[in-house]
């Protein structure tokens, strides 16, 4: 039975003068998020407006007695509700840093001790999470180092794990956001405001059948209304209204562009922001919203379907088709371009569509041809496997630098439009020797997308005409072709490897596994992962599968001949290694003219 359903703003939510908790049981997975959901959560806070919706949480509320403490369990929103204390704990820090606070800040910082500790016992945490992977511990030290509990003791190799991160993380970015807006008079405040508004939804219920039925429920029903569903009705609507009996032909219109953008919603959401943003200049004269954001992208597309709703659609339709062809759900004809757009989609570049989509649809009037736009693809290509290494430059600024290449690139001709294509996104590159810095560390752990990317492409470049092999090819969800760790991952280090890498000590093996399992030196591709696991690095070299063939390091792959050939697997070999896998992923993704290819 569902006892209640309630929008609550964060400062109700942790309300100072509540006697609740929150627990995360310890069935629930550990915490997993990584700086992309970090980043994500404190750019949606800042660049949209106050009182902005984060999703849901379910909770189990079997509380008898209303004056003892009231422990909520959470069932589900078990990630977004760490995250949330770990950036209010960020920016208690924070704040408690600055000197000479107003009694209104002094009054702030109490208030936001209370949504993070309990006023009537200040030993006692609001949010308790779960126990797996330290991740109780780690968090209860996050409050400490923020000053907000005493005499927690740090759990050994805390900094490397993902609680301790994620309050580092968001201390730099409310730093850093105090910093470019010191013109302001109140930039604490303002942030402040921003993250006490931003709403959750909280469902109460009574068991965990109930919290099961819930599941089946919100599963079974679908998802309320999108932005992109209020679009349509207002264009369909507004067309009616203009044309009677129009209905069914500008429905089949619109089915042309949604399957052009496919089912995924955050590309269909990503087309109509990257469209407004791209040729906002040419729209001024109906909307002058500065850029299209998930906030206002309803109020945007009001205008533009109220002013000419006939050639709104025109366009949708005729600009969600090349919007296939930079996706790739629509190659072009061009194979060597549709491959170059395919490792554009791969490494998570889709802040360039918006710069693509504008060049492909003026090519024509701009002077542009395929290997013009090859040459663009091939850049951008390393400059994002740069910019996802390094988070530099940061998300928020991506859409503001794309914006601004488009722009200039409008009143260029031809090769021009290359050169400052090319010009402009180096200035807001990282240096090469932070570039191999970041490559240095644990990339897997950092970042899956580009590590997967990066290996591939090494192996790729090693292919023979005979040898020829789809390292992206799935079966049903999964790549076939897998990233293995050669030392293993796992907590539970078998025998085996505490022998090989530790010499018999378990806690130096371990310490070894936080430093080195997720660095490049320490990873290969298998198509066999599941076969290989925790195996000794021996088995792991000569395992074959049931007809006989090789399935270990002995497998043929570039990446693993040097696995294939060793006695053994140390610490120094994986340090050895990592530096000549960065050296050579550093030099084929430079941004100078006579070094970079993909």
């Amino acid at each position: 039975m569902i006892k209640s359903v309630f929008n609550y703003p964060i400062s109700t939510l942790l309300d100072i003068e509540s006697n609740v908790i929150y627990t995360i049981p310890r069935y629930q997975r550990e915490y997993t998020w990584g700086k992309g959901q970090w980043e994500r959560l404190f750019d949606d806070l800042i660049e949209n407006d106050s009182g902005y919706f984060l999703g849901s949480i379910i909770c189990i509320n079997q509380a008898q007695d209303t004056l003892a403490t009231q422990s909520l369990e959470v069932v589900d929103g078990q990630q977004r509700m760490t995250t949330i204390s770990l950036l209010l704990a960020a920016v208690y820090s924070v704040l408690k840093s600055q000197d000479d606070l107003s009694d209104e800040e002094n009054f702030e910082l109490l208030k936001l001790k209370g949504k993070l500790v309990l006023r009537r016992d200040p030993k006692q945490s609001r949010l308790i999470p779960q126990v797996q992977n330290s991740n109780q511990q780690d968090y209860f030290y996050v409050l400490c180092l923020a000053d907000l509990l005493k005499d927690v003791s740090k759990p050994a190799n805390a900094g490397k794990r993902r609680l301790v991160r994620a309050y580092r993380y968001f201390v730099e970015r409310i730093n850093s956001f105090l910093a470019e807006n010191d013109n302001r008079d109140t930039p604490i405040q303002d942030l402040l405001e921003k993250v006490n508004t931003a709403t959750l939804v909280k469902i109460e219920v009574g068991g965990h059948s109930d919290a099961y039925t819930l599941f089946e429920s919100l599963n079974n029903r679908g998802v309320p209304l999108t932005a992109i569903d209020l679009i349509k009705n207002k264009l369909l609507a507004t067309l009616e209204s203009t044309e009677p009996g129009s209905i069914d032909e500008n429905y089949d219109k619109w089915k042309r562009v949604m399957d052009a953008l496919g089912d995924d919603y955050a590309v269909q959401e990503r087309f109509f922001r990257q469209y407004y943003n791209a040729y906002r200049t040419e729209l001024r004269s109906i909307i002058a919203v500065p850029v299209a954001t998930k906030s206002n992208l309803m109020q945007v597309y009001e205008k533009l379907i109220s002013h000419d709703p006939q050639r709104f659609l025109a366009e949708m339709v005729r600009l969600s088709a090349i919007y296939a062809n930079l996706t790739n759900s629509s190659p072009l004809d061009n194979a060597k371009l549709s491959s170059l757009l395919l490792s554009l989609e791969r490494i998570q570049a889709a802040s360039a569509y918006l710069l693509l989509l504008i060049l492909f649809d003026k090519r024509e009037s701009l002077s542009l041809s395929e290997e013009h736009f090859e040459e663009i693809t091939e850049f951008l290509i390393r400059f994002f496997v740069r910019r996802n290494t390094t988070d530099l430059p940061p998300t928020r600024d991506l859409n503001r630098i794309f914006m601004d290449v488009a722009e200039s690139c409008l009143s260029l001709q031809g090769k021009d439009i290359v050169v400052t294509v090319k010009e402009k996104l180096t200035r807001h590159s990282s240096s090469d020797e932070y570039f191999k810095e970041n490559l240095n560390g644990a990339i897997y752990q950092d970042n899956k997308a580009v590590c997967r990317f990066v290996l591939c492409a090494l192996e790729e470049e090693q292919m023979t005409r005979e040898r020829q092999l789809d390292l992206w090819a799935t079966k049903g969800k999964h790549y076939v072709w897998t990233i293995e760790h050669i030392f293993p991952q796992g907590e539970n280090i078998p025998d085996a490897w505490v022998d090989m890498i530790a010499d018999g000590n378990r806690k130096l093996a371990n310490d070894h596994r936080e430093q080195y399992a997720h660095r490049l030196g320490n990873l290969t591709i298998s198509g066999y992962n599941s076969s290989l696991g925790n195996k000794s690095f021996e088995e792991k070299q000569s395992r074959k599968d049931k007809k006989g063939r090789p399935v270990g390091y002995n497998n043929g792959l570039y990446l693993n001949r040097e696995l294939a050939d060793a006695t053994a697997w140390t610490v120094e070999k994986i340090e050895r290694r990592t530096k000549q896998l960065v050296d050579r992923i550093a030099e084929k993704y430079s941004l100078s003219e006579t070094k970079g290819s993909s």
